[in-house]
């Protein structure tokens, strides 16, 4: 049984600042894994650009090379939205002790997660830096320098804010696809 730190999103599309915040996760001396966990649809959306599988794909070939990180494929199994307290309780029958990871500009709205009292008492928050957002003491701050937005990135496909590993894949993908 392990401490993870569970990083979920939409992926959509998966960007350098994805990577920033797993290499910063993987530095933190009390995580043994990230684990990363792409949205089937976020509750919050109504639609996903890329596929759920799509997603899922790059993420692999993004993270192949990194140690102790997993990519874990249960929300889109589901093939439905996936609150967080589901997927925290699937993966709290593996490891013991889970840090849900989320960006600062999840903080406005994160007491209307679902069963977000519940899902507090279950896991300790880290939240990523993200456009000046002050970040309450409460929660474990992760400083991240990167400041992208997969919104805008879909907007305008910037090469040098994509991995590497499949950069020209996703930029073919979101062109022809005309993504927004």
């Amino acid at each position: 049984m392990k401490t993870i730190a569970l990083f979920g999103g939409s992926f959509d599309p998966p960007h350098i600042g994805h990577e920033a915040i797993v290499k910063s996760l993987l530095k933190l001396e009390y995580i043994d894994a990230v684990v990363l966990m792409p949205t089937f649809l976020n509750p919050f959306k109504s639609q996903f650009h890329a596929s759920a599988d799509l997603r899922l794909k790059w993420l692999k070939e993004i993270f192949s090379s990194y140690k102790n990180v997993e990519i874990q494929s249960y929300e889109i199994d589901q093939n439905r939205p996936v609150s967080s307290i589901e997927s925290v309780k699937y993966l709290l029958k593996t490891y013991k002790k889970i840090y849900l990871v989320i960006g600062a500009d999840n903080l406005r709205s994160l007491d209307k997660w679902d069963r977000y009292d519940e899902l507090k008492k279950l896991v300790t928050f880290i939240v990523a830096s993200r456009q000046n957002i002050t970040i309450p003491q409460s929660f474990i701050k992760l400083d991240i320098d990167v400041d992208i937005s997969s919104t805008a990135l879909r907007e305008h496909i910037d090469l040098s804010k994509l991995s590497q590993k499949c950069a020209l894949e996703i930029n073919k993908f979101y062109k022809e696809n005309n993504a927004k």
